[in-house]
């Protein structure tokens, strides 16, 4: 066991893998944060589950694959048993993406992708601010991964009555595949047009798109340049290269692919996504859902001012208040509501003749 000098307020994370190689370059790595403290590290389901009750760690990172129980069927049993703040490791192979989808569904807070060049520098740097984001989530992971099974059982789909047309802009990051999950359960089948950007790597993307084709009623697809956007069916982002933004021609809206470099360090960007419809705000419903950072919170800004109507997830149900939170200081967002709300609240919106709450 690696362990450092720490303040009080250091991050305690213990470190699960099934290599004694990556276990040595995470603990060192991560160590040299000074807001991070590695406590403890585990070759097994079973080791880990010893050295949680004896080091009440703040964060566990988890490696998928792994001998005698995976690391799936460990975080089912955490989070049942002893919800805390989980990051995963998994590879990118299609196996790798299935199971990753599944991970940030059961609760884990964030999934990275293991290099296949080797663990360098700035993985490290990358991986102590997911852990950190991780452990900075806290209570309201626990919380959320609670609430999550209550709502996957009694939330009902809202009814829209008769839709005024517009379209719903979605963005989300760290935590956001629960989260979207949770609000399209929510939504009707013949819900408006929808297209969400989530900060995910493009080896999750179809499994992503796939799981949530399966799990409701509305289509969900891979967002391609020039697809019409039409009632009932969802669109995501596919990053990679370019961001996915949404074009209006005559009285119909596409989406539309944008070249250029990262914005606010992703692909796909949020704000790109928002600022897209800068030229048509008036049929625009915005809505920023958990994550860490700002991407999404200036260009919601814009189409806020414009006649869009926006909302955002509330502190007490995001894993990371940080997109939501820098929309709503920049007066983005029209309501703030609970997760399990939201929803509800995109059917109204979806009703309204008026252009604002």
């Amino acid at each position: 066991m690696l362990t450092s000098s720490r303040t009080p307020q250091s991050c305690r994370v213990l470190l699960v893998d099934d290599s004694p190689a990556i276990l040595n370059m995470l603990s060192h790595g991560l160590a040299r944060h000074p807001e991070i403290e590695v406590v403890g590290t585990a070759i097994d389901a079973y080791d880990a589950r010893e050295k949680i009750k004896a080091l009440n760690p703040d964060v566990i990172t988890l490696d998928v694959e792994m001998p005698r129980m995976n690391g799936l069927d460990f975080l089912e049993r955490i989070m049942r048993l002893r919800p805390m703040p989980v990051v995963m490791f998994s590879s990118v192979t299609v196996e790798g993406s299935q199971a990753a989808i599944r991970a940030l569904s059961l609760g884990a807070v964030d999934v990275l992708v293991k290099p296949q060049e080797g663990i360098r520098p700035n993985f490290l740097d990358d991986m102590a601010v997911r852990v950190l984001a991780a452990a900075r989530s806290g209570g309201r992971q626990i919380a959320r991964t609670d609430g999550l099974r209550r709502i996957e059982t009694t939330l009902q789909p809202n009814k829209i009555k008769r839709w005024n047309g517009r379209i719903v802009l979605i963005g989300a990051s760290t935590g956001g595949v629960a989260a979207i999950e949770t609000v399209l359960k929510g939504l009707p089948v013949s819900c408006p047009p929808i297209v969400i950007s989530q900060h995910m790597p493009e080896s999750f993307l179809k499994s992503f798109v796939s799981r949530l084709d399966q799990r409701n009623g509305q289509r969900v697809r891979v967002a391609t340049d020039g697809a019409q956007l039409e009632q009932g069916t969802v669109y995501i982002a596919p990053g990679g290269d370019r961001h996915t933004g949404v074009t209006r021609r005559g009285g119909a809206f596409y989406c539309t692919d944008i070249m250029g470099p990262k914005t606010n360090g992703h692909y796909p960007s949020v704000d790109e996504l928002f600022g897209s419809a800068k030229a048509f705000p008036e049929a625009v419903i915005g809505v920023i859902l958990t994550g860490l950072g700002r991407d999404g919170a200036e260009a919601l800004a814009q189409i806020h001012d414009g006649g869009a109507l926006t909302l955002g997830q509330n502190k007490e149900s995001c894993v990371v208040y940080g997109m939501p939170r820098a929309a709503a200081e920049l007066g983005a967002v029209d309501k703030e509501l609970p997760l399990d709300e939201i929803a509800g609240e995109i059917c109204r919106m979806a009703e309204k003749t008026t252009s604002r709450v």
